[in-house]
């Protein structure tokens, strides 16, 4: 025996073994034996089913909980897919709204055009009569101006009054119908 062992036999007082840590005695192995069975059978019996009742109810919730995700996605793409179609129906009817504006408008401008148009060339047919009025007027006036200085000036030559005879007067009209018909002739 080393001396460190012989310390503890005499401290213990006795020459006595000291019993081993590791060594179990035999019938609390065979109680520890039984206590665990016991437990271990209640609860396979009492708390396993329900154990697996609970992971059972999880594993349904959570393939439910996936199913009912993967059908709302499908109605979100089912709904995106049908928004994008109204989306690109929306265009084609914004594109054809525009296309018929612009046709619209190409008529509405032709047809301000064409009534700009006729109402010019009525006023400048309007304006060119009444200018031909005022000119055939003033050519009367001028021509009845010219007539009377004619008879006028005739009157001093001779000396008489030839203003009230009618004879005079149609001589006088022949004599600025010929000399308007040269001047017409001139101009052609």
């Amino acid at each position: 025996m080393s001396t460190l062992s012989q310390g503890l036999l005499i401290a213990a007082g006795e020459n006595e073994p000291m019993p081993s840590v590791l060594a179990v005695p035999i019938d609390e192995l065979i109680v520890g034996i039984f206590g665990f069975l016991v437990v271990f059978g209640v609860l396979a019996k009492v708390a396993l089913p329900r154990i697996k009742a609970a992971l059972e109810e999880r594993t349904n919730a959570i393939e439910g909980g996936i199913e009912r995700a993967e059908a709302a996605q499908a109605d979100a793409e089912k709904a995106r897919d049908e928004y994008r179609a109204a989306l690109a129906q929306a265009r084609e009817e914004a594109a054809a709204i525009r296309t018929q504006a612009q046709s619209d408008r190409t008529a509405i401008v032709d047809e301000a055009r064409t009534e700009a148009r006729a109402a010019a060339a009525t006023v400048t047919a309007a304006a060119e009569a009444q200018l031909a009025a005022e000119r055939a007027q003033a050519t009367a006036a001028l021509t009845r101006q010219v007539g009377d200085m004619a008879l006028t000036l005739a009157t001093k030559i001779v000396g008489q009054g030839l203003a009230d005879d009618a004879r005079v007067r149609a001589t006088v009209d022949d004599f600025l119908d010929s000399l308007e018909q040269s001047a017409r002739e001139a101009k052609a």
